[in-house]
């Protein structure tokens, strides 16, 4: 029987059909510690990179941008109850509710989440992932999030993963995640942090190193004597922003440092020792020494653009934040306010404090230092993801920020063409007071009495408050409550035999799913609302692209290099389904956008530079083959044909399962032709 919270709930055998028979252990030795996580959750499938795999989900996470459709869909699935052991719901994107559309839905979130077993934690508590580590992970967990920084919690030893938000509706309900097994790569840490280096900087270095590409279909395992050297909290900012390497996942082992943390938190008994064997065996090794590293800083306006701070001095700064689920924690924001005790900040830079939960909130205010940054000039946020997607603090025209948090895709930040630049908040503070880019090192050297603030634990977490943190033990609601702008999930049909239809938009390389379902203000209040939402669509590459793709009823999309990369949204992949896209072509696919693809039936084709090269838009695209017949039955290389003048070769990769979901129009398309055959509640994942 599985456990959700302390109430027993239905096996899942019993209940959805979900959830096939649990493989015995393999025992193999010499397993890495993502190898021995996984063998202990798989249901089905060998762990052999590139081969899928099917593993049990311990935990769920899911935010108040991608939950509506979550729990829409899960109650589309006829599922009444979290099969989970826990599930969690959080409000953090659009706490500051704009109008009625964000506060309905997150009514309706909170009745989901008392309708189902989940926890609610109310807007203004904080960002999924810094509440989701002071409350819930934990060693050795599984967990999947509608969230791309879902992996934040590998700094704790959970093997956490985002996804689109079906995939997160159907682990829910009891069902398997089905995942290629990744490589797992050993990042080797040796020596410690000297003076100024942070966390952030670890990250950043491995981003110049790699790039926004140089994790995909790969999980980051820290390993070395160095991983001693590191506190929970500053693992989590690796880990968090692994996430812009197009990494699968994060994760660090357990160890005293877990321990302690964890006993700060008051739930040191969910310890657990975990460790990769010695003679583990990784597809590759990278090896950084944290005592060479020195502060850098990503510029505009890719997170892997990193250089040394020393490198960009002098750029005047207009606006710095501290904050985000990146380095937004207590432990983050104090040495900001140890470097500003005494000082002010400049008179042309505003600076603003978001912390990324309620509890640092309140530490900082209980121990004086939020007053100490008051008096500096620091302005304070509500605990929100916020100006992260441009929801507030949207930088002025012609303007600088400096900001710590992940992402600083262009136009993000709530304008097009923003200038923004990550780095740590040693770093971002330094900007602060000189009003200028500056090397925290040549700052203090310049004051005299600027010393580094080092990194510091809170003593004790546990008397933070909860009372925004509500168990389904304590759910005020127990039916669903849906206001006037939450709609239903809309359906695709079956596959049919011919694809054919204008390339409506071409794009370059790295789009992400901010460019095909943006983040603002404006567009996420719709986001449980598809046909409004669909009018967003793309309408950051071309504005002219959701009227056009209605007229054309039906079409390509095609882009270069890892398209949809970012955010686990599938409202990037839903809205073009809505408007009738029926196949995207690209030279590469970003790992959860392309799973949302098949989960919405969209056929992910991939195709060489020289075809790209060739297809222009507005050309005539036509998949030559039989498209349903040729899906069912395995087939991997398509001829397209474009203006009836020239064909090229365009590749499917997908799994069996995949295939299936194609042919019936999509996951959810294909669960509910499942249950018109009589089965039950057959397995989405079937």
């Amino acid at each position: 029987m599985r456990q959700s919270g302390s109430d027993t709930v239905k096996n899942p055998h019993e209940y959805a059909g979900f959830i096939r028979a649990r493989r015995p252990l393999t025992n193999v030795m010499g397993q890495t510690l993502t190898e021995k996580i996984l063998d202990d959750h798989l249901v089905e499938g060998e762990l052999t990179p590139g081969e899928e795999i099917g593993i049990e989900i311990d935990q769920v996470l899911t935010q108040d941008t991608t939950g509506t459709l979550v729990w829409l869909q899960f109650e589309a699935l006829d599922l009444d109850e979290v099969q989970t052991e826990l599930a969690a719901q959080y409000c953090d994107h659009q706490t500051y509710q704009f109008d009625f559309k964000n506060t309905d839905d997150h009514r309706f979130l909170r009745s989901a989440a008392g309708k189902f077993g989940a926890h609610f934690s109310r807007p203004g508590n904080g960002i999924c992932h810094n509440v989701h580590k002071e409350n819930f992970a934990a060693p050795g967990k599984t967990m999947l999030g509608s969230d791309s920084h879902t992996p934040t919690p590998g700094g704790l030893g959970e093997l956490a993963i985002g996804a689109g938000g079906l995939d997160v509706a159907v682990a829910m309900g009891g069902g398997a995640y089905y995942i290629d097994m990744p490589e797992v790569v050993n990042v080797r840490l040796e020596g410690e942090l000297p003076a100024w280096a942070t966390a952030k900087d670890v990250i950043l270095e491995l981003l110049r190193r790699l790039s926004v590409k140089g994790g995909v279909g790969k999980v980051l395992e820290y390993t070395g004597p160095g991983v001693e050297s590191l506190s929970v909290p500053e693992r989590t900012t690796i880990t968090n922003m692994g996430t812009e390497l197009g990494a699968t996942t994060s994760i660090f082992p357990t160890d005293e440092q877990t321990e302690d943390y964890l006993s700060r938190l008051g739930r040191e008994d969910e310890h657990v020792e975990l460790q990769p064997d010695d003679d583990a065996e990784y597809a590759d090794e990278v090896v950084v020494d944290l005592s060479d590293l020195e502060p850098l800083i990503a510029q505009p306006s890719m997170p892997d653009n990193v250089v040394p701070v020393s490198e960009v001095e002098g750029v005047d700064v207009d606006q710095v934040i501290i904050g985000s689920c990146t380095n937004g924690a207590y432990e983050d924001i104090l040495p900001a306010a140890k470097m500003l005790e005494g000082r002010n900040t400049a008179k042309t830079t505003s600076m603003i404090v978001a912390p990324g939960s309620k509890q640092a909130s309140e530490m900082l205010a209980r121990e004086g230092w939020t007053a100490e940054m008051m008096a500096a000039g620091v302005n304070f946020s509500e605990a929100t993801c916020g100006a992260c997607i441009g929801n507030g603090h949207v930088p002025a025209s012609d303007s600088v920020s400096l900001r710590t948090f992940n992402r600083n895709f262009e136009g993000r930040s709530g304008i097009q063409d923003d200038s923004v630049y990550l780095c740590s908040p040693e770093v971002a503070t330094a900007a602060a007071i000189a009003g200028e880019i500056v090397d925290p090192r040549d700052l203090a050297e310049e004051l005299g009495d600027l010393e580094d603030p080092g990194f510091e634990l809170g003593d004790s977490y546990v008397g933070a408050s909860q009372s925004d943190l509500i168990s389904p033990e304590d759910a005020v609601d127990d039916e669903l409550i849906k206001g006037p702008n939450i709609g239903d999930v809309p359906l695709r049909d079956p596959l049919g035999a011919d694809i054919q239809g204008p390339a409506l938009l071409k794009m370059p390389d790295n789009i992400t799913t901010d460019h095909i379902s943006p983040a603002n203000a404006d567009a996420l209040m719709y986001r449980s609302n598809i046909p409004k939402l669909s009018e967003f669509t793309l309408t950051r590459v071309d504005e002219t692209f959701p009227e056009r793709a209605k007229e054309a009823d039906g079409g390509f999309l095609v882009a270069g290099e890892n398209y949809g990369q970012g955010s686990s949204r599938e409202h990037a992949a839903l809205c073009p389904m809505y408007l009738g896209i029926e196949g995207v072509l690209a030279q590469s696919f970003a790992r959860i956008h392309k799973a949302n693809l098949f989960n919405f039936g969209i056929v992910p084709l991939e195709i060489d530079e020289e075809t790209y090269r060739r297809i222009e838009q507005g050309d005539d695209v036509e998949i030559v083959d039989d498209v349903s017949e040729a899906i069912a039955s395995g087939q991997e290389a398509f001829t397209i044909r474009v203006n009836d003048d020239w064909e090229a070769t365009a590749m499917l990769d997908a799994s069996e399962r995949e295939r299936r979901f194609l042919g019936d129009g999509g996951k959810l398309s294909h669960t509910k032709a499942k249950h018109s055959e009589g089965s039950g509640a057959a397995p989405a994942d079937d």
